[in-house]
């Protein structure tokens, strides 16, 4: 018996010569959150877009709710909530007239909206800015009223493509919490981001996407055991560099560099942060390896242009 609310199967999307997505499959169970993680280009929003049925695969299948995508379309799209990376909200409507509008998009009835309105707008801590305008609010206010607006027809999963890019810390953390909330409640999401922190606080299971393709998934804990050496030491300051030929290359298991940073990775610092005594002119950062770190290995330190 298949218990996944989202059953993703051999997707692959080429456009011209360049394949965006290739043979991309994942499931999500219900009240879990899957975090896709991957570089720009890696066809993290194409994936959320053939989801949506706002893209048509080359070939695999989307199944949502026991239904397929995109024959189903209207009704499984009826039971999902999406937040995109862009601002979609309609400047000439106050936030409560935002959240009246869109629920109409479902067929709902304006007293059944209205009567959501209220636990929305305070869900999204905008209930003193209930006739708002768009453009009165802060990023962070406009990115909870999107969510706010994703939740009208109650939805049973979320579809949240980089929900907190833009927004200052604290926006940020606030944001975590709702979505916290949400899942508390049993609600399922799927989220892209390029913020480490935010995928290890929020999601139960990982996607690591590049070139189309997934090249990892599992719990973040359990992928950082699995491809990454335990502890990290940073060296940067003058002359670190130089420490790319010296003794110390053999107290790592691996090294890598960034700009004037030299990264060891180690499943035992002690040696050679006692080495590294003698390079007083050179600061150092020892900490636990974490999930920027896998991104890096798995994907690489160059930056790429979005795609």
């Amino acid at each position: 018996m298949n218990l996944s609310i989202l059953s993703v199967q051999g997707l692959f999307k080429n456009y011209g010569e360049a394949t965006v997505v290739n043979d991309m499959s994942f499931s999500i169970a219900p009240g879990e959150c899957l975090g896709v993680i991957g570089p720009n280009g890696a066809g993290k929003t194409t994936t959320i877009r053939m989801c949506l049925g706002l893209t048509v695969p080359d070939a695999g299948s989307v199944t949502a709710f026991g239904m397929q995508m995109p024959q189903d379309s209207l009704a499984i799209k009826a039971q999902l909530g999406v937040v995109s990376q862009m601002d979609t909200l309609d400047p000439d409507f106050t936030c409560a007239e935002n959240l009246l509008v869109y629920g109409r998009y479902f067929g709902m009835k304006d007293a059944q909206i209205k009567e959501r309105i209220p636990s929305l707008l305070e869900f999204a801590s905008l209930t003193s800015k209930a006739n708002a305008k768009p453009g009165e609010l802060s990023g962070g206010m406009k990115r909870r009223l999107s969510l706010a607006r994703a939740l009208v027809n109650n939805p049973r999963l979320l579809l949240l493509d980089e929900p907190t890019t833009g927004l200052d810390p604290q926006a940020r953390h606030l944001m975590w919490e709702r979505l916290q909330m949400l899942l508390q409640e049993g609600k399922s999401i799927l989220l892209t981001t390029h913020f480490m922190d935010e995928a290890e606080r929020l999601c139960s299971r990982l996607l690591v996407v590049d070139h189309g393709k997934k090249i990892a998934e599992g719990a973040p804990r359990d992928l950082i055991a699995q491809f990454l050496e335990p502890d990290v030491v940073e060296v940067f300051g003058a002359g670190a560099l130089n420490l790319l030929d010296s003794p110390l290359e053999t107290l790592a298991t691996r090294l890598e560099v960034s700009g004037e940073t030299v990264f060891f990775y180690t499943a035992n610092a002690a040696p050679l942060l006692e080495a590294l005594a003698a390079y007083p002119q050179l600061r150092t950062l020892h900490r636990p390896a974490n999930l920027e770190d896998l991104f890096l290995k798995l994907t690489g330190r160059q930056i790429r242009e979005d795609a």
